[in-house]
């Protein structure tokens, strides 16, 4: 199936394109009335449902038995997904509150997970009209006109003075402060939605340790991204990647970082 989903990987990049392309029809002309909120009090708008219906719509045309597991859409029961033996995992509109606040950081998160791991992944800038993808054993890339351009990560050690770490535009917590602080004399760079990920795996950032908890769908294309560019993305308890698909979505805390020396 993996090497299926390469092979359609144009038909993928069309699908997002018009997604972002809807994405930014709303992006000067949102208004209250089309922002409603979810029982967490998280933002939903017209673009991410417009966003989600074209991409679900897209990726059932091309891939009919793989199912959506979507940020929008009613979550199958555990004893369905579980039995899934490939699924996509989206969120059709990652960084909802940046894109009210018109800061250009939100993007569309798609991954193909199977056996609780990721084995494609897609992270798409509709204002920036960037594209980042990944694929198990093939590497981590950013699209250009002119071609593929890979990624790689930094190489660093944690002793090391003046690292860059990505934190987020929102208030930080005392548990990825204390983190942070254990290292000497960090660069803070504060970046919205998963152009985190992006700067891990293009190795404009060495480290992002997240004590929040947050949804497989805001991770899982992000992880592949950082991992095919040498990287890492794993649980802060354990030191494990991440897994997919599980019974709760939620994410435990976690580390993503380049190459630890």
């Amino acid at each position: 199936m993996e090497e299926l989903v390469y092979e359609k990987e144009e038909q993928i990049f069309k699908i997002l394109e018009k997604a972002a392309g809807a994405i930014m029809a709303h992006y000067h002309t949102i208004t209250k009335a089309d922002i409603n909120y979810k029982t967490d009090n998280s933002p939903v708008t017209s673009a991410d449902l417009d966003s989600n219906k074209i991409i679900t719509e897209g990726l059932l045309h091309l891939f009919p038995d793989i199912p959506v597991i979507s940020e929008e859409v009613d979550l199958p029961p555990f004893h369905l997904r579980k039995s899934f033996q490939y699924a996509w995992i989206l969120d059709p509109l990652d960084g909802t509150k940046e894109f009210l606040n018109k800061t250009d950081e939100f993007c569309i998160n798609l991954a193909l997970i199977s056996q609780k791991k990721p084995k494609a992944g897609y992270i798409y800038l509709p204002a920036k009209k960037k594209l980042y993808f990944a694929y198990a054993g093939k590497g981590a890339y950013e699209w250009k006109q002119t071609g593929a351009i890979r990624l790689n990560c930094s190489s660093f050690s944690l002793d090391d003075e003046g690292l860059r770490v990505v934190i987020s535009h929102s208030r930080m917590d005392a548990l990825t402060r204390f983190e942070i602080e254990r290292l000497h004399q960090p660069q803070k760079i504060a970046l919205g939605s998963a152009l985190k990920f992006i700067s891990i795996a293009s190795g404009e950032a060495d480290y992002y340790p997240r004590m929040i908890h947050i949804m497989e769908w805001d991770t899982a294309a992000g992880q592949i991204l950082i991992e095919e560019a040498g990287g890492k993305l794993e649980d802060a308890l354990t030191g494990k990647p991440l897994e997919y698909n599980k019974q709760s979505l939620v994410n435990p805390y976690f580390i993503a970082s380049g190459i630890i020396q």
